[in-house]
């Protein structure tokens, strides 16, 4: 759009018009035809997930790591584990926004907060399981990760699997160097919003075809995904964070 010399109230909708671009946190236009949302947490209670606490197992969380505050997910970070749906997924379309908190707790006090959504879960539900990782870490949201076995092949062509029991990476697109300490911002390519502001995150995984967007921007793509299905999982690995609007399409 073409923004000309307008007054009063007709020159504040042209500016906007104008600027509106720039506020298009989102990659719907590139999300293939899907129907409607699956809501996986309603902003009420976490009845349609289950609950892993390291050390505690299944749906007990005596610290409340994973509390419902204000219609929205706090992670307290304090004690590894994950929110995790109840049934596993395969194509679709995932959104969801985040926002970082305070506070970090060993043995990640002090380092970059870290939290991250893992699809394609399978198998024993542990401190990680199998799958893929749409990683969430400052300086580094956007980077795959994947674990246990899991693999992705990347745009590159190099097959990249996880060993069993750890994980490799493949880094984000135009990524700069990196400094494992509380707060640190990419010098190069910045992804996240100022501290405190909330981020929206999207994953497409069609067919083993991941591609994940972080506000708007493609971060990462891979292909030939394994698995290429399974639960998905929202982390507590050792800082606050904040989720919300936490919602899968299924692609038709």
């Amino acid at each position: 759009m073409i923004c000309k010399r307008r007054s009063g109230a007709l020159a504040l909708v042209c500016a906007l018009a104008c600027l509106a671009p720039s506020f298009a946190w989102s990659a719907e236009k590139y999300v293939p035809k899907h129907g409607p949302a699956v809501v996986l947490f309603d902003g009420h209670d976490l009845d349609g997930l289950d609950v892993f606490i390291k050390g505690q197992g299944l749906n007990n969380d005596p610290d409340h790591v994973f509390q419902v505050e204000h219609g929205v997910l706090h992670v307290s970070g304090k004690t590894m584990g994950y929110v995790i749906t109840k049934q596993p997924y395969q194509n679709y379309y995932l959104r969801a926004e985040f926002k970082w908190g305070e506070k970090t707790y060993a043995p990640r006090q002090g380092q970059a907060r870290d939290s991250g959504i893992l699809y394609n879960v399978q198998g024993e539900q542990k401190v990680w399981p199998r799958s893929v990782e749409f990683q969430i870490n400052e300086a580094c949201t956007g980077d795959l990760w994947m674990t246990d076995g899991a693999a992705v092949t990347g745009k590159d062509g190099k097959r990249v699997t996880g060993p069993d029991g750890s994980s490799l990476k493949i880094d984000r697109f135009n990524k700069g160097p990196v400094q494992n300490v509380t707060g640190f911002r990419d010098p190069v390519n910045e992804l996240e919003k100022p501290h405190g502001e909330w981020n929206v995150v999207e994953l497409i995984n069609e067919n083993g075809h991941v591609r994940h967007y972080v506000n708007g921007k493609l971060a990462n793509e891979g292909t030939d995904a394994f698995p290429s299905s399974g639960k998905i999982l929202f982390q507590s690995e050792g800082a606050e964070v904040y989720f919300r609007n936490m919602k899968l399409y299924p692609l038709k």
